[in-house]
Protein backbone atom coordinates (compact mmCIF):
# COMPACT_ATOMS: atom_id res chain seq x y z
CA UNK A 1 0.00 0.00 0.00
CA UNK A 2 1.26 3.34 -1.23
CA UNK A 3 0.79 6.05 1.78
CA UNK A 4 1.99 9.31 1.35
CA UNK A 5 3.36 10.74 4.84
CA UNK A 6 4.55 14.37 5.72
CA UNK A 7 6.96 12.25 7.47
CA UNK A 8 9.18 14.98 9.17
CA UNK A 9 10.24 13.22 11.96
CA UNK A 10 10.33 14.71 15.48
CA UNK A 11 14.65 14.33 16.10
CA UNK A 12 13.48 14.92 19.56
CA UNK A 13 10.58 13.71 20.24
CA UNK A 14 9.12 10.86 22.61
CA UNK A 15 9.32 7.17 21.89
CA UNK A 16 5.83 6.53 22.94
CA UNK A 17 3.66 9.37 21.95
CA UNK A 18 0.05 8.96 21.27
CA UNK A 19 -0.16 11.47 18.36
CA UNK A 20 2.39 10.50 16.00
CA UNK A 21 5.41 12.65 14.47
CA UNK A 22 3.83 12.81 10.56
CA UNK A 23 0.42 13.92 11.99
CA UNK A 24 2.13 16.65 13.56
CA UNK A 25 4.55 17.52 10.71
CA UNK A 26 1.50 17.94 8.71
CA UNK A 27 -0.19 20.70 11.43
CA UNK A 28 3.44 22.07 11.55
CA UNK A 29 3.22 22.45 7.93
CA UNK A 30 -0.46 24.17 7.92
CA UNK A 31 -0.11 27.58 6.88
CA UNK A 32 -4.43 28.18 7.24
CA UNK A 33 -5.20 31.39 8.95
CA UNK A 34 -7.54 29.33 11.45
CA UNK A 35 -4.97 27.07 12.85
CA UNK A 36 -1.81 29.47 13.05
CA UNK A 37 -1.81 28.62 17.05
CA UNK A 38 -2.06 24.81 16.42
CA UNK A 39 0.42 25.06 14.12
CA UNK A 40 2.92 26.78 15.85
CA UNK A 41 1.89 24.56 18.78
CA UNK A 42 2.76 21.30 17.12
CA UNK A 43 6.29 23.01 15.64
CA UNK A 44 7.15 23.26 18.81
CA UNK A 45 6.72 19.84 20.42
CA UNK A 46 7.99 18.49 17.41
CA UNK A 47 11.32 20.62 18.44
CA UNK A 48 10.93 19.59 22.02
CA UNK A 49 13.85 17.54 23.26
CA UNK A 50 12.59 14.91 25.48
CA UNK A 51 14.04 12.20 27.84
CA UNK A 52 13.17 8.66 27.73
CA UNK A 53 13.97 6.65 30.95
CA UNK A 54 13.10 2.72 30.12
CA UNK A 55 12.72 0.97 33.12
CA UNK A 56 14.44 -2.91 33.27
CA UNK A 57 12.53 -5.75 32.06
CA UNK A 58 11.07 -7.82 34.72
CA UNK A 59 9.40 -11.13 34.63
CA UNK A 60 9.02 -11.36 38.17
CA UNK A 61 5.55 -13.29 38.99
CA UNK A 62 3.18 -12.14 42.03
CA UNK A 63 1.56 -14.48 44.44
CA UNK A 64 -1.28 -16.15 41.71
CA UNK A 65 -3.99 -19.08 42.35
CA UNK A 66 -6.22 -19.87 39.82
CA UNK A 67 -9.93 -20.20 40.40
CA UNK A 68 -12.66 -22.64 39.41
CA UNK A 69 -13.13 -20.85 36.39
CA UNK A 70 -9.52 -21.17 35.30
CA UNK A 71 -9.43 -17.30 36.38
CA UNK A 72 -5.88 -15.63 37.77
CA UNK A 73 -6.59 -14.35 41.22
CA UNK A 74 -3.99 -12.42 43.57
CA UNK A 75 -2.98 -13.86 46.65
CA UNK A 76 -3.45 -10.13 47.94
CA UNK A 77 -6.11 -7.45 47.09
CA UNK A 78 -3.93 -4.48 45.49
CA UNK A 79 -4.21 -0.81 45.63
CA UNK A 80 -3.01 1.46 43.36
CA UNK A 81 -0.82 4.02 44.38
CA UNK A 82 -0.99 7.41 42.42
CA UNK A 83 0.83 10.52 42.40
CA UNK A 84 -0.05 13.79 40.11
CA UNK A 85 2.00 16.19 40.06
CA UNK A 86 1.20 19.64 37.47
CA UNK A 87 4.61 21.14 35.35
CA UNK A 88 2.90 24.62 35.59
CA UNK A 89 3.15 24.77 31.82
CA UNK A 90 7.16 24.30 31.53
CA UNK A 91 8.96 21.15 30.39
CA UNK A 92 10.25 20.10 33.36
CA UNK A 93 9.47 16.81 34.91
CA UNK A 94 7.65 15.96 37.63
CA UNK A 95 6.39 19.12 38.25
CA UNK A 96 4.97 19.61 41.75
CA UNK A 97 2.96 16.72 43.58
CA UNK A 98 -0.75 18.27 43.49
CA UNK A 99 -2.70 14.92 44.60
CA UNK A 100 -1.68 11.21 45.76
CA UNK A 101 -3.42 8.07 46.53
CA UNK A 102 -6.18 9.40 49.40
CA UNK A 103 -6.58 12.70 48.78
CA UNK A 104 -9.78 14.71 47.42
CA UNK A 105 -10.30 16.11 43.96
CA UNK A 106 -8.28 18.76 43.55
CA UNK A 107 -10.80 21.01 40.96
CA UNK A 108 -8.39 20.76 38.41
CA UNK A 109 -9.80 18.64 35.68
CA UNK A 110 -6.51 17.22 34.30
CA UNK A 111 -5.42 16.45 37.35
CA UNK A 112 -8.58 14.46 38.59
CA UNK A 113 -8.81 13.03 35.08
CA UNK A 114 -4.98 12.07 34.58
CA UNK A 115 -6.00 10.07 38.93
CA UNK A 116 -9.21 8.66 37.49
CA UNK A 117 -7.73 7.71 34.46
CA UNK A 118 -4.63 5.75 35.95
CA UNK A 119 -7.15 4.10 38.51
CA UNK A 120 -9.12 2.81 35.45
CA UNK A 121 -6.13 1.04 33.98
CA UNK A 122 -5.09 -0.24 37.40
CA UNK A 123 -8.78 -1.98 37.73
CA UNK A 124 -8.32 -3.71 34.51
CA UNK A 125 -5.03 -4.92 34.84
CA UNK A 126 -5.42 -6.33 38.48
CA UNK A 127 -9.22 -7.47 38.73
CA UNK A 128 -8.98 -9.22 35.47
CA UNK A 129 -5.60 -10.26 34.75
CA UNK A 130 -3.64 -10.30 38.56
CA UNK A 131 -1.51 -7.31 37.70
CA UNK A 132 -0.57 -5.45 40.95
CA UNK A 133 0.28 -2.07 39.25
CA UNK A 134 2.00 -1.32 35.56
CA UNK A 135 5.55 -3.47 37.08
CA UNK A 136 3.75 -6.04 38.30
CA UNK A 137 4.80 -5.17 41.60
CA UNK A 138 2.98 -2.56 43.22
CA UNK A 139 4.66 0.30 42.15
CA UNK A 140 3.70 4.07 42.17
CA UNK A 141 1.78 5.03 39.20
CA UNK A 142 3.08 8.35 38.02
CA UNK A 143 1.39 11.50 36.00
CA UNK A 144 2.36 14.85 35.17
CA UNK A 145 -0.14 17.15 34.08
CA UNK A 146 0.30 20.76 32.61
CA UNK A 147 3.02 19.85 30.37
CA UNK A 148 4.51 22.63 28.38
CA UNK A 149 2.89 25.71 26.54
CA UNK A 150 0.21 24.20 24.66
CA UNK A 151 1.99 21.37 24.06
CA UNK A 152 0.33 18.48 21.67
CA UNK A 153 0.91 15.54 22.87
CA UNK A 154 0.64 12.65 25.61
CA UNK A 155 3.44 10.20 26.34
CA UNK A 156 4.95 7.45 28.32
CA UNK A 157 8.85 8.46 29.18
CA UNK A 158 9.62 4.98 31.09
CA UNK A 159 8.15 5.94 34.27
CA UNK A 160 5.60 8.53 34.29
CA UNK A 161 2.55 9.60 32.05
CA UNK A 162 3.40 13.24 30.55
CA UNK A 163 -0.18 15.04 29.50
CA UNK A 164 0.05 18.25 27.41
CA UNK A 165 -2.88 20.62 27.08
CA UNK A 166 -3.28 20.57 23.28
CA UNK A 167 -3.35 23.63 21.04
CA UNK A 168 -6.65 24.42 21.96
CA UNK A 169 -7.81 24.64 17.46
CA UNK A 170 -6.68 20.88 16.60
CA UNK A 171 -6.29 19.24 19.72
CA UNK A 172 -7.80 19.36 23.34
CA UNK A 173 -6.52 18.62 26.43
CA UNK A 174 -5.07 14.67 26.46
CA UNK A 175 -6.25 13.40 30.23
CA UNK A 176 -9.81 14.02 28.67
CA UNK A 177 -9.51 10.43 26.82
CA UNK A 178 -9.50 7.47 28.79
CA UNK A 179 -8.19 5.68 26.04
CA UNK A 180 -5.31 7.59 25.73
CA UNK A 181 -4.35 7.62 29.18
CA UNK A 182 -4.27 3.82 29.15
CA UNK A 183 -2.73 3.43 25.97
CA UNK A 184 0.49 5.20 27.07
CA UNK A 185 0.17 2.91 30.39
CA UNK A 186 0.19 0.02 28.83
CA UNK A 187 3.54 0.72 27.19
CA UNK A 188 4.64 0.50 30.48
CA UNK A 189 3.48 -3.00 31.09
CA UNK A 190 4.99 -4.07 27.17
CA UNK A 191 8.15 -3.15 28.75
CA UNK A 192 7.98 -4.97 31.81
CA UNK A 193 6.91 -8.06 30.04
CA UNK A 194 10.13 -7.60 28.52
CA UNK A 195 9.13 -5.24 25.53
CA UNK A 196 8.87 -5.27 22.11
CA UNK A 197 11.39 -3.07 20.40
CA UNK A 198 9.87 0.24 18.83
CA UNK A 199 10.33 -0.20 14.95
CA UNK A 200 8.67 -2.22 12.42
CA UNK A 201 6.65 -4.89 12.87
CA UNK A 202 7.50 -5.57 16.55
CA UNK A 203 6.99 -2.01 17.48
CA UNK A 204 3.74 -1.99 15.41
CA UNK A 205 3.28 -4.71 17.52
CA UNK A 206 4.17 -2.30 20.64
CA UNK A 207 1.33 0.18 19.72
CA UNK A 208 -1.48 -2.04 18.99
CA UNK A 209 -0.96 -3.76 22.27
CA UNK A 210 -1.03 -0.51 23.76
CA UNK A 211 -4.05 0.41 21.59
CA UNK A 212 -6.19 -3.05 22.57
CA UNK A 213 -6.18 -2.71 26.56
CA UNK A 214 -6.24 1.67 26.07
CA UNK A 215 -9.46 0.49 23.99
CA UNK A 216 -10.46 -2.49 26.87
CA UNK A 217 -10.35 0.12 30.14
CA UNK A 218 -12.34 2.32 28.19
CA UNK A 219 -14.99 -0.14 27.34
CA UNK A 220 -14.64 -1.76 30.79
CA UNK A 221 -15.04 1.89 32.36
CA UNK A 222 -17.87 2.23 30.53
CA UNK A 223 -19.61 -1.54 31.25
CA UNK A 224 -20.02 -1.94 27.23
CA UNK A 225 -19.54 -5.57 25.39
CA UNK A 226 -17.92 -5.72 22.44
CA UNK A 227 -20.66 -5.30 20.24
CA UNK A 228 -21.35 -2.14 21.83
CA UNK A 229 -18.34 -0.50 22.30
CA UNK A 230 -17.05 2.38 19.69
CA UNK A 231 -13.50 1.05 19.45
CA UNK A 232 -11.85 4.11 19.12
CA UNK A 233 -8.32 5.45 20.50
CA UNK A 234 -8.86 9.11 21.44
CA UNK A 235 -11.92 10.05 20.68
CA UNK A 236 -12.10 13.29 22.94
CA UNK A 237 -8.85 14.55 21.79
CA UNK A 238 -10.10 16.28 18.73
CA UNK A 239 -11.84 19.48 18.63
CA UNK A 240 -14.55 20.48 15.76
CA UNK A 241 -12.29 21.43 13.94
CA UNK A 242 -10.89 18.23 12.51
CA UNK A 243 -13.14 16.38 10.43
CA UNK A 244 -12.27 13.04 12.11
CA UNK A 245 -13.76 10.82 15.12
CA UNK A 246 -10.50 9.78 16.67
CA UNK A 247 -6.63 8.90 15.90
CA UNK A 248 -7.31 5.54 15.46
CA UNK A 249 -10.02 2.74 14.87
CA UNK A 250 -9.91 -0.77 15.97
CA UNK A 251 -13.01 -2.07 13.73
CA UNK A 252 -12.08 -0.20 11.12
CA UNK A 253 -8.17 1.19 10.79
CA UNK A 254 -7.87 3.99 8.31
CA UNK A 255 -11.48 5.42 8.59
CA UNK A 256 -10.68 7.61 11.89
CA UNK A 257 -10.04 10.70 9.96
CA UNK A 258 -10.00 12.31 6.96
CA UNK A 259 -8.90 16.00 6.83
CA UNK A 260 -7.68 18.59 4.52
CA UNK A 261 -5.07 19.34 7.60
CA UNK A 262 -4.16 16.17 8.80
CA UNK A 263 -4.34 13.89 5.63
CA UNK A 264 -6.40 10.58 5.84
CA UNK A 265 -5.94 8.09 8.62
CA UNK A 266 -2.79 5.68 6.93
CA UNK A 267 -3.96 2.54 8.80
CA UNK A 268 -4.42 -0.75 6.72
CA UNK A 269 -6.25 -3.40 7.98
CA UNK A 270 -5.03 -6.45 5.79
CA UNK A 271 -1.59 -7.41 5.02
CA UNK A 272 -1.84 -7.41 1.74
CA UNK A 273 -2.27 -3.23 2.37
CA UNK A 274 1.01 -3.49 4.57
CA UNK A 275 2.80 -0.17 4.44
CA UNK A 276 6.67 0.12 3.58
CA UNK A 277 8.28 3.02 4.94
CA UNK A 278 11.09 4.02 6.88
CA UNK A 279 9.17 6.77 8.73
CA UNK A 280 7.29 6.39 12.21
CA UNK A 281 10.08 4.00 13.41
CA UNK A 282 8.83 1.75 10.23
CA UNK A 283 5.40 2.49 10.33
CA UNK A 284 4.49 1.88 13.91
CA UNK A 285 1.50 3.89 14.22
CA UNK A 286 0.39 2.51 10.56
CA UNK A 287 0.74 -1.38 10.44
CA UNK A 288 -0.70 -1.29 14.11
CA UNK A 289 -4.26 -1.32 11.96
CA UNK A 290 -3.57 -5.11 11.40
CA UNK A 291 -3.14 -6.34 14.60
CA UNK A 292 -5.48 -3.96 16.02
CA UNK A 293 -8.21 -5.33 13.17
CA UNK A 294 -7.18 -9.18 13.95
CA UNK A 295 -8.52 -8.21 18.05
CA UNK A 296 -11.40 -6.38 16.72
CA UNK A 297 -12.37 -9.46 15.25
CA UNK A 298 -11.81 -12.18 17.71
CA UNK A 299 -12.97 -10.24 20.16
CA UNK A 300 -16.98 -9.27 18.26
CA UNK A 301 -16.78 -13.25 17.41
CA UNK A 302 -16.19 -14.18 20.97
CA UNK A 303 -18.94 -11.20 22.06
CA UNK A 304 -19.62 -10.42 25.56
CA UNK A 305 -17.20 -8.21 27.44
CA UNK A 306 -13.53 -8.34 25.12
CA UNK A 307 -11.96 -8.54 28.02
CA UNK A 308 -12.85 -11.58 29.69
CA UNK A 309 -11.70 -13.65 26.92
CA UNK A 310 -9.48 -12.01 23.74
CA UNK A 311 -8.00 -9.37 26.13
CA UNK A 312 -7.06 -12.29 28.46
CA UNK A 313 -5.56 -14.23 25.79
CA UNK A 314 -3.32 -11.29 24.82
CA UNK A 315 -2.53 -10.46 28.16
CA UNK A 316 -1.25 -13.93 28.71
CA UNK A 317 0.31 -13.88 25.30
CA UNK A 318 2.15 -10.69 26.68
CA UNK A 319 2.97 -11.93 29.86
CA UNK A 320 3.90 -15.66 29.05
CA UNK A 321 7.83 -15.21 28.33
CA UNK A 322 7.46 -16.74 24.62
CA UNK A 323 7.33 -13.49 22.59
CA UNK A 324 11.34 -11.92 21.71
CA UNK A 325 12.02 -8.13 21.70
CA UNK A 326 11.35 -8.95 17.81
CA UNK A 327 8.45 -10.83 17.68
CA UNK A 328 6.78 -10.25 14.30
CA UNK A 329 3.16 -9.96 13.40
CA UNK A 330 3.21 -14.20 12.89
CA UNK A 331 5.19 -14.70 16.02
CA UNK A 332 2.56 -12.99 17.98
CA UNK A 333 -0.73 -14.56 15.80
CA UNK A 334 0.93 -18.12 17.29
CA UNK A 335 1.37 -17.18 20.16
CA UNK A 336 -1.98 -15.68 21.22
CA UNK A 337 -3.18 -19.31 19.27
CA UNK A 338 -1.70 -21.36 21.43
CA UNK A 339 -2.77 -19.61 24.67
CA UNK A 340 -6.16 -19.51 23.22
CA UNK A 341 -5.57 -23.79 22.85
CA UNK A 342 -3.90 -23.92 25.96
CA UNK A 343 -6.25 -21.71 28.01
CA UNK A 344 -9.83 -22.92 26.68
CA UNK A 345 -8.80 -26.69 24.59
CA UNK A 346 -7.96 -26.63 21.33
CA UNK A 347 -11.01 -26.33 18.97
CA UNK A 348 -12.80 -24.30 21.58
CA UNK A 349 -14.73 -21.19 20.33
CA UNK A 350 -11.72 -18.84 21.65
CA UNK A 351 -9.07 -20.90 19.76
CA UNK A 352 -11.34 -20.69 16.84
CA UNK A 353 -12.00 -16.93 17.07
CA UNK A 354 -8.60 -16.40 17.24
CA UNK A 355 -7.26 -18.56 14.91
CA UNK A 356 -9.65 -16.90 12.25
CA UNK A 357 -9.12 -13.39 13.73
CA UNK A 358 -5.62 -13.64 12.14
CA UNK A 359 -5.87 -15.41 9.07
CA UNK A 360 -8.77 -12.73 8.27
CA UNK A 361 -6.36 -10.36 8.08
CA UNK A 362 -3.79 -11.85 6.06
CA UNK A 363 -1.53 -12.84 8.89
CA UNK A 364 -1.37 -16.26 8.57
CA UNK A 365 -2.93 -18.94 6.12
CA UNK A 366 -5.26 -20.80 7.67
CA UNK A 367 -3.41 -24.30 6.45
CA UNK A 368 -0.14 -23.07 8.64
CA UNK A 369 -2.43 -23.40 11.63
CA UNK A 370 -4.88 -25.67 11.13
Amino acid sequence: MDVLLDDTEAPHGPAHAIVPAYLLARLAASRAAHLSVASAAARATLATPRAYRPSPPSRATLDLSVDGAGGLVLQATPAPDRVISDAGRREALPGVPVRREDEPATGDPAADEAFDGLGATFALFAEEYARNAIDGHGGALLATVHYGERYDNAFWNGERMVFGDGDGEVFTGFTRSLSVIAHELTHGVIESAGGLTYSGQSGALNESIADVFGALVDQRAAGQQADEASWLIGAEIFTDAVHGVALRSLSAPGTAYDDDVLGRDPQPAHMRDYVETTADNGGVHINSGIPNKAFHAAATALGGYAWERAGRIWYLTLTSGSLTSTSDFAAFAHATITTAAREYGENSEEHIAVRSAWTGVGVIEDAAIA
